[in-house]
């Protein structure tokens, strides 16, 4: 296959980037822009963003040629597309116009295939890629170098593999899924059973699915099911160095934020939102629209949409109070202690009470006849 290169478009119409996230232009408009930036690293070529009013001091002294805005600022002359949302008008104009480009298009002559396998259109896969026997890769996918792929393995479309991944045998991962450099996913599940002293493992058989729309961060590790599937469900969206174990199902649109543990059999609904280092023992459900705080450590169901925190994890507003009187606790140990010598006081004052005598029970003559 030959090798071809990207190309990226290097000057845009503001009038195109307006189009694209149908914002109304205030002021001129026949600029060219070169670039996105925040607003503290613009240069004259970029276009930025104000998030809320209380940027425009910032947005004023910015070097940016144009800026996204919800409102226009005052006595600014430089073009301003006005939209609902800034950080969305920014994702958009991110993705379409300033990712860096694509690799070229093609296999490198160093990549290493195994038997069957069925690779479709505009892919480009890198240097020292290993791809076992009967893989399926679709169309316009990217793989970077020394990415591994085992037997059986399926990758859908438009799919970006960063260096050093490792899909392993029989796992499927579906379309438009990014997977970023180091993360595994198919290592065996944690699974032994302990018999005469000794740990004896037990056979991973499953595999992993992963849905539409997902992207993994650095270095997560996803284990292949004992039985059956690990299953991530489309658009999660998980950060860097998080565990996910054996049989865990974890719903649609969820997000799981950097070295999150997830122990096996547990299942999450759709829309969750796990803070960063929480960890959920196994077997347990979660249900949909739930919010789990960063550090938490939930070793029971939640039902759907409550918010919990702590360790063990109870209900949120019950752990940030819990939270204040911890902080609390030696000032009230002081006033405890304070009471007490109070209430040994007033005892003190008390007269003696005499030692009660020992009632006698009354007796009873027999009733004369």
């Amino acid at each position: 296959m030959t090798l071809s290169s990207s190309s990226r478009t290097v000057n845009i119409p503001l009038k195109e980037l307006a189009q694209a996230i149908h914002a109304t232009i205030h002021g001129p408009s026949d600029i060219l822009i070169s670039g996105l930036s925040h607003l503290e690293g613009a240069s004259c070529g970029d276009v930025s963003f104000v998030l809320k009013p209380s940027f425009q001091k910032a947005a004023r002294q910015s070097q940016a040629a144009a800026l996204i805005v919800t409102q226009p600022i005052p006595d600014d002359p430089r073009p301003q597309l006005i939209v609902p949302n800034p950080l969305v008008a920014v994702t958009t104009l991110a993705q379409n116009f300033f990712l860096p480009p694509l690799p070229p298009r093609g296999i490198h002559p160093t990549a290493v295939t195994g038997l069957d396998v069925r690779i479709g259109p505009e892919v480009s896969i890198g240097a020292l890629v290993t791809i076992g026997d009967r893989v399926q890769i679709g169309s316009g996918v990217t793989i970077h170098a020394g990415v591994h792929i085992g037997n059986d393995a399926i990758i859908g479309d438009e799919c970006l593999l960063y260096p050093h991944v490792s899909l392993l045998a029989e796992c499927v991962i579906g379309n438009r899924v990014i997977v970023h450099s180091g993360t595994v996913i198919g290592s065996d599940g944690f699974g032994y059973v302990q018999h005469e002293g000794r740990h004896h493992k037990i056979p991973q058989l499953g595999h992993v699915i992963i849905e539409d729309d997902v992207e993994l961060g650095a270095n997560v590790t996803v284990d292949r099911a004992t039985f059956g599937s690990t299953v991530i469900k489309r658009g999660t969206k998980i950060d860097n160095q998080v565990q996910i174990a054996h049989n865990v199902v974890i719903g649609e649109d969820c997000i799981l934020v950097a070295q999150v543990g997830i122990a096996g059999s547990t299942v999450l609904g759709h829309h969750v939102m796990v803070g960063g280092q929480a960890g959920l023992v196994d077997h347990v459900t979660i249900g949909d629209q739930v919010k789990i705080a960063a550090g938490s450590g939930v070793t029971n169901d939640v039902k759907s949409g409550q918010v919990v925190g702590g360790r063990p994890a109870v209900e949120h507003g019950i752990w940030r109070r819990s939270q204040v009187i911890q902080y609390q606790l030696p000032e009230l140990r002081k006033e405890l202690r304070a009471l007490q010598k109070q209430v040994q006081h007033l005892e003190s004052l008390l007269p003696a009470q005499p030692a009660s005598k020992p009632r006698r029970a009354k007796s009873h003559s027999p009733s004369k006849p």
